[in-house]
C-alpha cells in the first residue's frame, strides 16, 4: 500500500482487541474471559476485559496491577506466540481479499478499493470481513476505514468508517497520546499541545528541529498523511534473495536457522544499494508444490535482526500448525519447505543517518555484528553472550547475559548504580542504612519511574562478579572471628581476611554493613544477608557478604 502523490491510500484495517491476551488463550490455554494481564518489562501491555473492570490498565506495574486485582493471571509477553496465533486470522482475511499486509500481530490492513468494489461498498466489506473472521477463527475483531494506515488503525478502535477526505478532521480531535509515543506525548502536553490537530498545526521544519526524525514522522501522522515517506518504491528484481533446500525443512528450529542467514543476506544486499526495507514479503514453496506468502510491514527501518525475527515468526506460524481457536482449519503445510524467498516489498533510501567523520556511521558495528553472527552460526547462539544491565540488590542480580542478537531486556527493571572507585580512606558510615521494613515497604511512596530496590548495594560497582562466591573468614585485631548480629552490629572492626586456604591479608579500609532481607514472604526463596566493601593491604578491593554466619567473597573491584 504505497502512497500516491495526491494523498494516502484508502485503507481497511482489521484490529483484534487485546490480541496478546487472546493469543495466550489460543496457544497456552489461558482463559481470556477471566482477569488476565500480559506483562513486558514488569509493566502491563495488554489486559482482558474482566481485568479492566477490576481497575487494571496498560502501563501499570505488576505489583500495582495485582493489588487492584488479586486474582489476576499474569502472562509474559511473547511476540512469537502472538504472531503464530494471528496467522489463521490473516489467512481468513486473505480468503476474501487479496494483498493482506500484517501491521503487527493483532492487526492487518488491505487497500479499500478492491474489497469495496466487489463486496458492495466499504461498509458491506467491513461487515463481511468481521463476520468471516468470527465464523472461521472464533475471534472478535473490528474494522476501521480511513485515508492511510495510521488513521484506519485509530478508526478501528471504534469500528468507524471515516469519509474520504475527512481524515485530518477525524484525527484533529484525538489526544496526542494516540500517536503511541508516550515520551513525545508527555512533552507535547507540557508544551501546551494537547490534540493531534494542535500538533499538526505546527510548522514541519520546527517540529523536525525540535523533536528529530521520529517527531517529524509523528507530525505527518497527526496531519493525516501516510506514515510512510513518499520515496517508497517497488524494489528492483535483483534485491530478492532465495534459498533452495534439498532436504525439506519441516522443523521450526531448522527453518529459523536458514532464515537467519537469508535475512543477513537480504540486509547486506539492501545496504549495498543504500536502501532500507520497510515492508517484507516472505514466500515459501513446499515439496508438494504448495505456495505460502505473507507480507510484514514496519513503521521504521527493518534491521537484519528485525528481518530475521519476522521470518522466524512467520515460519513458526506455518510449520507449527497453528490453528484457529475453533480448530476447524489447520494451516500446517502438507510437506517441508524446499524454497524460501524474501522480497523487500517496500524500500526507501537509507538517508536517516549522517555520515561519520571517518566513514559511514555504524560501519564498525555492522562489521562486528557480522563477525559475531558468523561465530554463532558455527558454535551456536549461546556461544556469544552480551551483558544487559538492569536493577537488583546485588551485582549478580543487575547483570543478565543474553545471546547476541536476542532482545536485550534486563532481568529486573531499573538502571544499575553508576560505578566509581572505592575510597579506602572513607570511614564506615556512622549508622548502617535501615533494613527493609516488612510493614512499611508497601506504603513508601515511589517517585521514581524505576523500582527503588531498598537494600541495594551503593556505588562503587565491582568489576568482576564471581560465578560462585568464595568462602572466607574475617577476624578482628585480636584474632577473634568477626560476627554480625541480627541488629546489624559488628562484634569488632574487621582487621584480617582469609580467602579459602590462602594466607591472611590485612584489611586497611572497610564500609558496611548493607543489609538485604528479600522475598521474606516466600519461605523457600527468602534470603537475608549483609554486605561489606573492604580494601586490603595488597591494593585489592573486595565485596564480602555474611549469610547465616558464613563469610563469602562475592565480587572484586578494579
Amino acid at each position: 500500500m504505497t502512497g500516491r502523490s495526491d494523498g494516502p491510500v484508502r485503507t481497511v484495517l482489521l484490529w483484534c482487541p487485546d490480541w496478546p491476551v487472546i493469543a495466550a488463550e489460543i496457544v497456552d490455554g489461558v482463559p481470556a474471559t477471566g482477569p488476565v494481564a500480559v506483562l513486558h518489562a514488569n509493566r502491563v501491555i495488554a489486559c482482558s476485559e474482566q481485568a479492566r473492570a477490576e481497575g487494571v490498565r496498560r502501563g501499570l506495574r505488576r505489583r500495582e496491577a495485582q493489588g487492584r486485582c488479586p486474582q489476576l493471571t499474569v502472562v509474559d509477553h511473547d511476540p512469537g506466540r502472538d504472531a503464530r496465533a494471528f496467522e489463521p486470522v490473516v489467512a481468513a482475511v486473505e480468503e476474501l481479499v487479496a494483498g493482506v499486509e500484517v501491521v503487527r500481530p493483532g492487526a492487518c490492513a488491505v487497500p479499500a478499493r478492491g474489497p469495496s468494489r466487489y463486496l458492495g461498498g466499504e461498509e458491506a466489506a467491513a461487515e463481511r470481513i468481521v463476520e468471516h473472521v468470527a465464523q472461521t477463527c472464533a475471534v472478535e475483531s473490528q474494522v476501521g476505514i480511513a485515508d492511510g494506515v495510521f488513521a484506519a488503525g485509530l478508526a478501528a478502535r471504534g469500528g468507524r468508517i471515516v469519509a474520504p477526505g475527512t481524515t485530518p478532521e477525524f484525527l484533529a480531535e484525538l489526544p496526542v497520546e494516540a500517536l503511541g509515543r508516550p515520551d513525545l506525548a508527555d512533552l507535547l502536553r507540557r508544551l501546551g499541545v494537547r490534540t493531534l490537530g494542535d500538533f499538526a498545526a505546527l510548522p514541519a521544519g520546527d517540529v523536525l528541529a525540535r523533536f528529530g526524525f521520529d517527531g517529524a514522522l509523528a507530525h505527518r501522522l497527526a496531519a493525516g498523511r501516510d506514515h510512510r515517506p513518499l520515496a517508497v518504491r517497488r524494489p528492483p528484481v535483483d534485491l530478492t534473495v532465495t534459498a533452495e533446500h534439498d532436504d525439506p525443512l519441516d522443523r521450526v528450529d531448522a527453518a529459523a536457522f536458514a532464515a537467519r542467514a537469508l535475512a543477513e543476506q537480504l540486509h547486506d544486499r539492501l545496504a549495498g544499494h543504500g536502501l532500507a526495507c520497510t515492508r517484507l514479503g516472505i514466500e515459501a514453496v513446499t515439496a508438494h508444490g504448495q505456495e505460502l506468502h505473507r507480507v510484514w510491514r514496519h513503521d521504521g527501518l527493518l534491521t537484519a535482526a528485525a528481518i530475521a525475527d519476522r521470518v522466524r515468526w512467520q515460519l513458526d506460524g506455518w510449520l507449527s500448525g497453528g490453528n484457529a481457536r475453533s480448530g476447524a482449519r489447520p494451516s500446517r503445510p502438507t510437506s517441508g519447505i524446499i524454497r524460501l524467498r524474501l522480497v523487500p516489498d517496500g524500500v526507501i533510501a537509507q538517508a536517516g543517518l549522517q555520515s561519520g567523520l571517518w566513514g559511514e556511521t555504524g560501519e564498525e558495528r555492522e562489521r562486528a555484528h557480522r563477525a559475531l553472527s558468523r561465530v554463532q552460526g558455527i558454535l551456536g547462539p549461546e556461544a556469544v553472550m552480551t551483558a544487559v544491565l538492569g536493577g537488583g540488590r546485588s551485582p549478580a542480580d543487575q547483570v543478565r547475559l543474553v545471546p547476541w542478537g536476542d532482545e536485550r531486556l534486563p532481568a529486573r527493571p531499573g538502571p544499575p548504580a553508576l560505578p566509581r572507585s572505592p575510597d579506602p580512606e572513607s570511614p564506615a558510615p556512622s549508622s548502617p542504612p535501615p533494613a527493609r521494613s516488612r510493614g512499611t515497604a508497601a506504603r513508601r511512596p515511589v517517585r521514581s519511574a524505576e523500582p527503588p530496590w531498598p537494600g541495594r548495594l551503593p556505588p562503587p560497582s565491582p568489576a568482576v562478579v564471581l560465578p560462585e562466591p568464595l568462602p572466607a573468614a574475617v577476624h578482628d585485631a585480636g584474632g577473634e572471628p568477626v560476627v554480625v548480629s541480627a541488629r546489624l552490629l559488628t562484634s569488632a572492626a574487621p582487621a584480617r581476611l582469609t580467602v579459602g586456604t590462602a594466607r591472611p591479608v590485612e584489611i586497611v579500609g572497610w564500609a558496611g554493613p548493607w543489609p538485604v532481607d528479600e522475598r521474606w514472604w516466600a519461605p523457600a526463596e527468602a534470603r537475608r544477608r549483609a554486605r561489606f566493601q573492604v580494601c586490603l593491604a595488597d591494593g585489592s578491593a573486595l565485596l564480602l557478604a555474611v549469610e547465616a554466619g558464613r563469610w563469602l567473597v562475592e565480587a572484586i573491584y578494579d
